[in-house]
């Protein structure tokens, strides 16, 4: 995949942009002035796999703990800004690595020019938000309705009225529910600015719903070379969010690394409680530093031929099940072993393999 080569901005340790790999971003949903809660979750989100933390800054209470999670976390520190510009810049008095706001309800242009003349001392990156739900009311009026046109507009506009204050250390986010106009608009954008994008779809929904959403939308905007930084949103634990970026990520070939669970739908064959085995394999291999893919099938008839493209696979019978290598039956072992043989399996690969 051609990757679209944006310009390179450094947020704390990490960098997108400039063909750098994309990073996957959650947002932590405790009270950001709950110190404990909010650097509990953030780290439970980096052991998953997440690379950039953003927490809502509401309150000067929330700006002002920004300071103490900050020296507790490793991820770069993303402050979450509406409608009053102290607060962005309370936050970055306060560490924050890097600022979201949307211009257009930060107040006048001189509200505006005071956060970005803050960044600018610091060197710290605004990223530019604009959502289909927020399209100024001209816009709407200028297109008939909200569309991807409008949204586009809208952004470089913001975009231009910062970069005319002297700064262009910015990240651009562009976010619809409507999953195909989020993906014109970042083809229209794409083309208009070399300014690194922030993807995802806004307001996705819970974790089925969202996770088709995001998947569908990412997948069509990523595969075009399209995005520095993921983020997928869904009503859930952030955790999931990980998950589903990680996933979405390894399927389009943009990340390499971490165990791929395949398994079969179950048919009248099945004999073993296949549902519950494969989600205990996925659980399972989640901390074994392996690029390789391991098959869950449920029948001994079909399963090894099922199973053939996998590096190792597990299928089940009555009461017991085989151990499978790049579809060749290595042993029998009783249903209860399945998982700890397979484990030990593994292990044993990740040990040789260094």
């Amino acid at each position: 995949m051609k990757r679209r080569i944006t310009k390179e901005v450094r947020i704390g340790d990490r960098v997108i942009g400039g063909g750098n790999p994309v990073l996957i971003q959650s947002m932590t949903n405790t009270k950001t002035e709950d110190v404990e809660a909010t650097v509990t979750q953030i780290q439970a989100l980096t052991a998953a796999g997440c690379e950039i933390i953003r927490c809502a800054v509401p309150t000067m209470e929330a700006a002002a703990a920004l300071s103490e999670i900050r020296k507790q976390i490793e991820l770069p520190l993303v402050a979450d800004i509406h409608f009053d510009y102290k607060l962005a810049i309370a936050a970055m008095e306060h560490g924050a690595d890097k600022i979201r706001i949307n211009p257009g309800n930060i107040g006048d242009i001189g509200r505006v020019k005071a956060v970005v003349d803050a960044a600018k001392e610091r060197n710290i990156p605004i990223r530019v938000g604009v959502n289909s739900g927020s399209l100024e009311k001209e816009l709407v009026e200028k297109y008939h309705g909200v569309t991807a046109e409008g949204i586009v507009e809208s952004a470089l506009d913001k975009v231009k009225l910062i970069e005319d204050m002297g700064y262009d250390n910015l990240v651009v986010s562009i976010k619809s529910s409507d999953v195909m106009m989020c993906v014109k608009a970042h083809e229209l954008i794409a083309s208009q600015t070399e300014h690194p994008l922030h993807v995802g779809i806004t307001e996705a929904g819970t974790l089925i719903s969202g996770n088709i959403k995001s998947s569908i939308g990412l997948g069509l905007i990523l595969s075009q070379g399209i995005g520095d930084t993921i983020r997928v949103s869904l009503t859930g634990n952030p955790l999931e969010e990980i998950k589903s970026a990680k996933l979405i990520l390894r399927t389009l070939g943009l990340r390499k690394g971490g165990i791929e669970v395949v398994s079969c739908p179950t048919c009248g064959r099945t004999k073993i409680d296949l549902i519950g085995l494969a989600n205990q394999v996925e659980n399972m291999v989640a901390d074994i530093p392996l690029d390789i893919k391991v098959a869950v099938m449920g029948c001994v008839v079909n399963g090894p031929g099922e199973a053939k493209e996998a590096d190792i696979g597990i299928a089940g019978g009555a009461g017991e099940g085989l151990l499978i290598k790049h579809g060749e039956i290595c042993k029998k072992v009783p249903e209860e072993e399945l998982l700890t043989e397979l484990r030990k399996e593994l292990l044993n690969w990740s040990e040789a393999h260094g």
